[in-house]
């Protein structure tokens, strides 16, 4: 069956220098092992596939695969679905607003200068169990006292993030392959285009694997680092800079305490599927 495909570029207004994702549209009639073949077959770190939605709420439903598991939530590729999703005809309920339905509920997403989701809640938050604080610094070759903070901001992957001295220690940064999913985040000094440098690691195949740019680690951090204190919205992240990518995270926090994580998003590869 011919069904339509693109492959989103997505943190990026510029070509190549964001978080691909590959979007699957008409994709009611695919089982699961089909979808996860396809994932393992673009080996990109997220491939997803649209969906009639389940929810009378939402414009769709998404599921989300990396080319080993099926994901609950991600964030470039929220981004990158409801971009492929309007791009291809998709009008959504409300004017102005994309409800995506996944694994963790629905997730809404505004339209404006660019897409943004409203980020999901912490399924885990607080500060990292003092074993796991030390586990990290030796995965880093730091001493326990070089992390400013160690905290779960798991909204579904699973992250734990640890807050260094700042953006430059981010990217000297060379951790050790380690089965947990890692984020590094460092302040910029003050004045700079971006607040944050950011960083995030999982396990894939017995290596550690660096994420470009990462759109539900920044939006884990954004909880994190607003609610404390540490930063105040909105504010941009950077990613991807270690890769040789420039991948820019717009965040803000509107008055109900809402935090948005928003991104450039711009189609690559456009076409069709065979499958």
């Amino acid at each position: 069956m011919r069904r339509r495909f693109a492959q989103v570029d997505v943190f990026t207004a510029e070509p190549l220098l964001g978080n691909p994702v590959a979007v699957v549209l008409d994709a009611d009639d695919l089982s699961t092992e089909d979808m996860a073949a396809l994932a393992r077959w673009t080996n990109l770190s997220e491939t997803t596939f649209v969906l009639a939605p389940e929810d009378p709420g939402a414009d769709y439903r998404v599921r989300i695969f990396t080319p080993v598991l099926e994901l609950p939530f991600a964030g470039h590729p929220t981004l990158g679905t409801a971009h492929a999703w309007l791009e291809a005809g998709g009008v959504p309920a409300v004017a102005g607003r994309v409800v995506q339905e996944c694994g963790v509920g629905l997730v809404e997403l505004r339209q404006g200068e660019r897409l943004a989701f409203a980020a999901p809640p912490l399924q885990r938050s607080g500060p990292a169990e003092d074993d796991l604080v030390a586990r990290i610094a030796d995965l880093l070759s730091l001493p326990v006292d070089a992390l400013v903070a160690v905290e779960w901001v798991d909204n579904g992957p699973g992250w734990v993030a640890a807050l260094l001295a700042d953006a430059d220690a981010v990217l000297a940064a060379r951790p050790a392959f380690a089965e947990i999913d890692l984020g590094l985040v460092g302040l910029h000094p003050e004045g700079s285009p971006q607040a944050i440098e950011v960083r995030g690691f999982f396990p894939k195949d017995g290596t550690l694997v660096e994420d470009p740019v990462t759109g539900s680690l920044n939006a884990s951090l954004a909880q994190w680092l607003l609610g404390s204190g540490r930063l105040t919205a909105p504010y941009v992240a950077a990613q991807g800079t270690a890769l040789g990518r420039a991948g820019r995270i717009h965040v803000d926090q509107d008055a109900a305490g809402t935090v948005w994580v928003g991104g450039d998003t711009v189609t690559v590869v456009g076409g069709h599927l065979d499958l």
